[in-house]
């Protein structure tokens, strides 16, 4: 199984909209870091997996839909907590929609938050 993996780093805010959220309940920030690693079982004909170009075009998009904004106003997350795991899903929903390898197989979407915790989604595609 081939993989490759881009990544981008940027800073957001979201609120947990849980019970007794605690000091987790009001606006905070965090460093988040996105990693997506494609996967599959071939190359295509130039010996590339994805195009590297395109993931990171993907990525860097929605990066700078997110960046400085607080992730609890935008419609993905409307009725939703907005959860590393839960943000992990929606960059992978995102991604599979504007990259489409005939040779990706799988994503995997790992988003760190604040180096102290992360959450991942990962699927076939």
């Amino acid at each position: 199984m081939y993989e490759t993996t881009v990544s981008v780093a940027f800073v957001a805010q979201h609120f947990l909209t849980v019970p007794d959220p605690g000091p987790e309940g009001v606006p905070h920030s965090h460093r988040y870091e996105v990693e997506l690693t494609f996967s599959g079982p071939e190359l295509n004909e130039y010996d590339y997996l994805v195009d590297i170009d395109d993931a990171e075009a993907a990525l860097s998009a929605l990066a700078d839909r997110y960046r400085d904004e607080l992730l609890n106003d935008h419609p993905e997350f409307e009725g939703a907590n907005p959860s590393v795991e839960r943000f992990a899903r929606v960059i992978f929903e995102a991604v599979t929609e504007r990259v489409g390898d005939e040779t990706v197989t799988g994503l995997a979407v790992t988003v760190r938050e604040d180096d102290v915790a992360s959450g991942a989604y990962e699927a076939s595609v």
